[in-house]
């Protein structure tokens, strides 16, 4: 079945979202930070129509409008569940969008069922204080591309990074995923977005023995090694969860594999 486009208004920001029909509660997809809602398009369509699907973009990115200051992810996101749920949802978040489903899960409990997160991001985990070799030559990379305000070098060194991998050769993942890729992350950023722009102020990594709730961890192995290593230690440390590996992709695996990951997200569900 078709989705459906809708908007939610937050003050003067309007949400752009989208709605796949389907039974039961809805699963909420977050994106992550160098994509919009189009990112999980296929996955949505292998959850069809046994499991209902929103995904929406948030501020900053896609068709979203509004300011991207002085706001919080997390009410945004309540905006939307107030919308399209009756009842606790599974959220799926990848990246940013992870940090934002646990932090919800920390702060909403009532409204979380359960988590699927993908190479999230968690708030109050420690950065590291160093790189591995090939992640530091594109960070290295991007720093020059900034400092000369190139936002297409930006834009290409970014997806080398989490579309590839940092050990993978630029252009691993082509064709259509890559040009929907690169034209994501140039709407965002075009926008600027503020780096600390709606955090929660929520310190999730020193909380995670609170969530209770089923969670399901997975990375691909192509995947930054900082990002590789948090994500186990997160399923680690969280009361119910699971690791699951996706084999030779990176950051954003639903862009190579989305039927992979909406497998993934079906066994979860279950």
């Amino acid at each position: 079945m078709p989705s459906e486009k809708f908007t939610v208004q937050r003050g003067t920001a309007s949400l752009a979202a989208e709605r796949w029909p389907g039974e039961g509660q809805p699963v909420v997809l977050l994106h992550s930070g160098v994509t919009d809602r189009r990112s999980w398009h296929a996955v949505a369509e292998q959850l069809q129509p046994t499991t209902g699907v929103v995904a929406y973009d948030m501020r900053g990115y896609g068709e979203t409008s509004g300011v991207t200051y002085g706001f919080s992810h997390l009410d945004d996101l309540n905006a939307v569940l107030d919308r399209v749920a009756t009842g606790p949802v599974w959220l799926v978040g990848s990246s940013m969008g992870g940090e934002i489903a646990i932090d919800t899960a920390l702060a909403s409990p009532e409204r979380v069922a359960g988590l699927v997160l993908l190479a999230p991001a968690v708030s109050g985990a420690p950065e590291p204080s160093v790189f591995d070799a090939d992640t530091d030559r594109l960070v290295r990379m991007w720093e020059a591309a900034q400092t000369s305000g190139e936002i297409d070098e930006i834009n290409r060194i970014e997806m080398w990074l989490w579309l590839d991998g940092p050990s993978a050769p630029e252009g691993r993942v082509s064709g259509p995923a890559r040009e929907l890729a690169l034209a994501m992350n140039a709407i965002a950023l075009k926008n600027e977005i503020p780096e600390e722009s709606g955090k929660s102020g929520i310190t999730a990594w020193s909380r995670l023995e609170e969530i209770s709730i089923p969670v399901t961890v997975a990375c691909g192995d192509l995947d930054l090694p900082f990002i590789i290593a948090r994500s186990k230690e997160l399923a680690d440390w969280l009361p119910q969860s699971g690791y699951h590996v996706f084999e030779g992709m990176a950051h954003l695996p639903y862009l190579e594999q989305p039927a992979v990951v909406a497998d993934l997200i079906r066994s979860a569900l279950r």
